[in-house]
C-alpha cells in the first residue's frame, strides 16, 4: 500500500513538472517565436543600462532580460536604442520580442504591459543661478522644462503642465548639460538618478526637491503578443519576490530608484 501511495505520489510530481515544462515551452513560443528572445532597450537611460569597463551593456534591463531568456530557455538578443524617441519609432514594426522601459500610456497602442517590475523617482535639475528650490515651483509662465524627447517624464509633463513651456532635447547627458548650460531651458526634468548626475557634473546646478512622478518600469510585449503576459508577470513576481530586482539595483548603483512592491 505505501509503495502504491508512493508511486502515486512521484507520478503526480512527474506530471506536475511535465505540465509546467510544457508551460515553459508555450511561454516561450508565444514569446519569441523565432526562438531568439529579442530585447529592446533605452542605451540613454542609465536607470535601466549601463556600459561595463568592458564596453558591454549591462544594468537592470540587461540582467532581467537575459534572466527571462534563461528562465524560458532562449537566447536573448539585446536591441538597445540610443534614445527613447528611436524606442517610440520602433513600436508596432516587429523590431523586437520585449521591451524593457516605462509603462507609458503613450505607448498603450502598440504594447501590453506586464506588472511592475521597479519604481523610479522623476526629479528637476535646475541651472546654475536658478532661483527655484522646489519641484512645485516649476510650472509658471517663464519657466523653460527641458525633457528627453519621447520619455516617461516628456508624456507625463505633457499632460500635466499647464504653464511652463517644454523644451524636447536628445537623451542622454550631453544634451541635458547642453540645455542648461546655454540657457535653453531653466530645468530639466528626468529620472532623479540621472538629475543627480547632471548636478555633479555641472558646477552650480542643482536638484530640485521634492518630485514630480514616480514612474514604473515593466516588460511590455507586442499587443498581438498578450497571451504571453501571464508568464513574463510570473517571472516579475518571482525576480522581486526573490530579491533579483534589489540586488540589480545596488550592483548598478542606482539613486531614487526601488524594487516595485
Amino acid at each position: 500500500m505505501r509503495r502504491h501511495c508512493v508511486a502515486l505520489i512521484l507520478a503526480s510530481i512527474a506530471c506536475t513538472c511535465l505540465a509546467f515544462a510544457q508551460g515553459d515551452t508555450g511561454a516561450a513560443r508565444r514569446l519569441a517565436p523565432s526562438g531568439e528572445l529579442r530585447a529592446a532597450l533605452i542605451a540613454s537611460n542609465p536607470v535601466l543600462v549601463t556600459r561595463l569597463t568592458n564596453g558591454e551593456l549591462g544594468g537592470v534591463s540587461v540582467e532581467l532580460a537575459r534572466a527571462l531568456g534563461a528562465r524560458f530557455g532562449v537566447t536573448v538578443r539585446l536591441i538597445p536604442y540610443e534614445n527613447p524617441a528611436r524606442y517610440n519609432q520602433s513600436l508596432g514594426k516587429g523590431e523586437w520580442d520585449i521591451g524593457l522601459a516605462a509603462r507609458d500610456p503613450s505607448r498603450a497602442e502598440h504594447l501590453a504591459f506586464s506588472e511592475v517590475f521597479m519604481e523610479v523617482d522623476n526629479s528637476y535639475v535646475a541651472r546654475p543661478g536658478s532661483p527655484l528650490k522646489k519641484a512645485e515651483d516649476v510650472d509658471r509662465a517663464g519657466i523653460k522644462v527641458a525633457v528627453a524627447q519621447g520619455s516617461a517624464p516628456d508624456a507625463f509633463l505633457t499632460r500635466t503642465l499647464k504653464y511652463a513651456e517644454i523644451v524636447r532635447v536628445p537623451g542622454g547627458l550631453g544634451p541635458a548639460r547642453e540645455a542648461l548650460v546655454t540657457g535653453r531651458a531653466d530645468v530639466y526634468g528626468e529620472n532623479a538618478h540621472l538629475a543627480h548626475r547632471i548636478a555633479t557634473d555641472l558646477s552650480g546646478a542643482s536638484v530640485l526637491e521634492g518630485r514630480f512622478n514616480v514612474v514604473h518600469m515593466s516588460i511590455a510585449v507586442p499587443k498581438e503578443r498578450a497571451d504571453a503576459l501571464d508568464a513574463v508577470n510570473q517571472f516579475v513576481r518571482e525576480v522581486k519576490r526573490n530579491g533579483d530586482v534589489a540586488r540589480a539595483i545596488e550592483r548598478a548603483g542606482l539613486r531614487g530608484v526601488r524594487s516595485a512592491p
